[in-house]
């Protein structure tokens, strides 16, 4: 297939590495602007499969599955960042446009060069420190001071791949524990809420932000998300300036979920970023007339961004394991809208769905 022409026709197909509720979401905004979506997903019955006009099934490093993948798009995306950084070179080298870009995945993967992007170009974080062996770990602890939070550089999500150490004389054992991998040890922040934002940049390097969400987790996993949080101006340009440098520095195409913590004295510092549309802007979808789906999609096929200012309170509730099999009773509430993720089996913590509690603003 030729290089795509920007922006991109309706009729035009578009490809999403990853078959999970987040490719699902994007499918279907991707569609409603014309667009037919190739899905490259590992399992045959996958809830973005199931909402694309075509399915591929491979390994996301499968070169005949990202041949047939190029073949039949020129403009591919991700619904998550732990797609092989070498997967997204192959298909750019077939003349594929991958957005975001490699440089963004890059930075995703790692935590390490992810805090080290950020402090780089703006936008704070706590302090940090990397180990790759017992005794590295437990100087990394020393350095940043316990209680610290040890996570592995690479993979882990909702909570997995880290541990909390109390004393630099069990960083040795954690490290052990999470598998001798290479880590991050990370200084605790004694942070009042956590914020995150959701913003888009486009083709032609114009931008769009949502307002802020503020989010509350348990285990390790988003549980509920309110927006737009209730913040004052000084906190919500600070929110705006680390997204447009966030943005600008990785030169950006697509949305991007950043995830924030809000100190006592007001200074907002940068938890991690995720090149992707994120869980804490499932509240767009019923709270904006431009949800984060479609705003991605239209960035990355090139289209002008739409409007991201909230027309509704929302209160957005994730839906784990059994939480779904209530979906009758939350049909009955006139103020909710369900979105469900067509999801075969529930297993405790898994997202089955979530729902979005709407109220006038």
């Amino acid at each position: 297939m030729s290089p795509p022409v920007f922006p991109l026709a309706p009729g035009s197909s578009i490809g999403i590495l990853g078959g999970g509720q987040l490719g699902r979401m994007l499918a279907l905004a991707a569609a409603r602007l014309g667009f037919d979506v190739v899905v490259l997903e590992r399992e045959a019955d996958s809830p973005a499969g199931r909402a694309a006009a075509k399915l591929i099934v491979g390994g996301y490093a499968d070169e005949a599955a990202l041949a047939e993948l190029a073949e039949l798009t020129g403009l591919v995306t991700y619904e998550f960042e732990n797609v092989p950084a070498a997967s997204v070179a192959w298909l750019a080298a077939r003349g594929v446009a991958v957005a975001p870009g490699p440089q963004a995945l890059a930075v995703a993967q790692d935590r390490f060069e992810e805090k080290t992007f950020l402090n780089a170009h703006g936008a704070p974080t706590v302090a940090f420190a990397p180990a790759s062996s017992p005794a590295e770990a437990v100087a990394a602890v020393s350095q940043v001071g316990a209680p610290a939070l040890m996570k592995t550089r690479r993979e882990g999500y909702d909570g997995k791949g880290q541990r909390w150490v109390e004393h630099a004389a069990d960083a040795a054992a954690a490290f052990e524990a999470l598998g001798g991998a290479p880590v991050i040890v990370e200084a605790a922040a004694d942070f009042v809420r956590e914020l995150s934002v959701i913003a888009a940049r486009g083709r032609d390097g114009a931008t769009a932000i949502y307002p802020l969400a503020e989010n509350h987790h348990e285990n390790g996993v988003l549980r509920r998300s309110i927006a737009p949080a209730r913040a004052g101006q000084a906190v919500v340009e600070q929110a705006e300036r680390i997204a447009a440098r966030v943005l600008a520095g990785l030169d950006y195409v697509g949305v991007i979920g950043i995830e924030l913590f809000e100190m006592a004295d007001g200074r907002l510092l940068v938890n991690e970023i995720a090149p992707r549309v994120h869980n804490t802007g499932h509240w767009t979808q019923d709270g904006c007339e431009v949800d984060q789906f479609e705003q991605h999609i239209r960035a990355v096929a090139g289209w002008p961004l739409g409007p991201t200012h909230a027309i509704a309170q929302v209160e957005m509730l994730n839906l784990l394991g059994d939480d779904a099999d209530a979906w009758a009773k939350y049909a009955a509430e006139p103020e909710t809208r369900i979105h469900l993720y067509g999801k075969r089996g529930a297993r405790p913590g898994r997202k089955m769905g979530h729902l979005n509690r709407v109220r006038p603003l």
